[in-house]
C-alpha cells in the first residue's frame, strides 16, 4: 500500500429523523390520541486508532464521508432507528485539524469528532389540557459537517538518520523483523520503515528509518522534508555515517549537514507543545557504519573527533553484524532511562 501521511476530506454526521405526527386508529377507540414516535438520532463521525495501520492511503482518493441519517418516527409511539456511526480507522499518531485549529492527536482509542443530529419528537409529546390533538411534530436536527485535515506523525522511540545508502535499511532489518527494500542506489527507501526491537527479556522499542534526508532537505531537496515530521515523536536519534569511503563523502561533513537540516526544520516549524524538544537538540548517538569495508577513512580518528565534541559514538557493521548487540543495548538503556 502506498505511504500517504497527509490527506484532507469532508465529513458530515447524520441528520436526525423527524418525529411522527400520528393518531391512534383502533376499533372501539373513537378518539384515539396522538401517538407519533420520535425520530432516530443521526450517526456520529468517529475516528478510531488501528495499530495495524501505518498510512492514510485509504483516504487519499475519497473526498467525502457521510454518516447515515436517523429514521423518522412512526405511529404507536415507535421511534425511528438510529443512524449507524461512521467509524474511520487511522494509524497511531494521526493529528486531526480543521481550517482553524488542531482538533485532536490520536495515539490510541477513539474520538467522536462530529455528533449526529438529534431526532425530532413525535406529536404525543405535545399533548396538553388545552391541545388534546396536536398535529405538530419536531423535525430532526441536521448533522454537523466540516473539512478535516489529517497528518500522520509516526510514533517511534528511536529515529534513524543519515544520508541515502549509509545502511539505515540494513540496520533496521538486522535489529528487528522489518524487511525494507535494500539496494545500492539513492532513495531506495521511499517510505519510513518501522521496526520493533527486542530489548532485555520483556521490553522492546520501536525504531523508525527516516528516508531521503540530504543537504537542502528543509527547502524541499530530495525526500527529507516529506518525512522529517516523523522524527518529531522520537526520543532518541541514531545518526548513521558511512565510513567505508566508497561514497566519496566526508562523514563529519555529512553529520554537520544533516544536523543543520534539523536546525533549519526547527526554525521553519516551531512547536508550541509543552515539553517539546527541537529536533536539533534531541539526544543523538553517532554510529559509524560499514567498518568492515573502511579503507580511506581513519575510523579511530573520526571516533576521537566525535568524542571531543562530547557526542556518544559507536562503530558497527550492519552487514556482518559486528557490534550490533552492543548497539541495541546502548539504545535500549537510553530509551528506558537506564543510562
Amino acid at each position: 500500500m502506498k505511504f500517504i501521511d497527509e490527506v484532507s476530506f469532508y465529513v458530515q454526521s447524520g441528520n436526525g429523523g423527524s418525529g411522527s405526527s400520528s393518531f391512534r386508529r383502533e376499533k372501539y377507540v373513537p378518539r384515539g390520541g396522538p401517538d407519533g414516535g420520535d425520530g432516530g438520532k443521526g450517526g456520529d463521525i468517529v475516528f478510531r486508532v488501528n495499530p495495524r495501520l501505518n498510512t492514510l492511503a485509504e483516504y487519499y482518493n475519497k473526498r467525502k464521508f457521510l454518516a447515515p441519517n436517523g429514521q423518522p418516527g412512526e405511529g404507536q409511539r415507535m421511534s425511528g432507528a438510529k443512524g449507524e456511526d461512521l467509524i474511520l480507522e487511522v494509524p497511531p499518531g494521526t493529528i486531526i485539524r480543521n481550517e482553524e485549529k488542531k482538533l485532536c492527536d490520536l495515539e490510541e482509542g477513539e474520538v467522536i469528532l462530529l455528533q449526529g443530529g438529534r431526532g425530532g419528537r413525535g406529536n404525543w409529546h405535545f399533548k396538553n389540557s388545552i391541545n388534546q390533538a396536536p398535529t405538530y411534530s419536531q423535525p430532526g436536527e441536521e448533522g454537523e459537517g466540516e473539512t478535516v485535515f489529517l497528518e500522520l506523525k509516526l510514533i517511534a522511540d528511536v529515529g534513524l538518520l543519515g544520508f541515502p545508502n549509509v545502511g539505515k535499511s540494513t540496520l533496521i532489518s538486522r535489529i528487528s523483523a522489518a524487511k525494507p527494500k535494500i539496494a545500492d542506489y539513492p532513495f531506495t527507501t521511499l517510505t519510513p520503515n518501522l521496526g520493533v526491537v527486542k530489548y532485555a527479556d520483556h521490553d522492546s522499542f520501536v525504531v523508525a528509518d527516516i528516508p531521503g534526508l540530504i543537504h537542502g532537505a528543509h527547502e524541499g531537496v530530495g525526500l527529507g522534508i516529506q518525512f522529517l515530521r516523523h522524527v518529531e515523536r522520537t526520543r532518541l536519534l541514531v545518526h548513521l555515517l558511512d565510513v567505508s569511503g566508497m561514497s566519496g563523502r566526508d562523514p563529519m561533513q555529512d553529520f554537520d549537514d544533516i544536523n543543520n537540516e534539523l536546525a533549519q526544520y526547527d526554525a521553519k516549524n516551531p512547536s508550541e507543545e509543552d515539553g517539546f524538544i527541537p529536533l536539533s537538540r534531541r539526544p543523538q548517538i553517532v554510529v559509524l557504519n560499514k567498518v568492515d569495508a573502511a579503507r580511506s577513512v581513519d575510523v579511530d580518528d573520526l571516533k576521537l573527533q566525535f568524542l571531543k565534541r562530547d557526542i556518544e559514538v559507536r562503530v558497527i557493521s550492519a552487514v556482518t553484524g559486528e557490534n550490533i548487540n552492543s548497539l541495541i543495548e546502548v539504545i535500549g538503556k537510553k530509551v528506558f532511562g537506564e543510562d
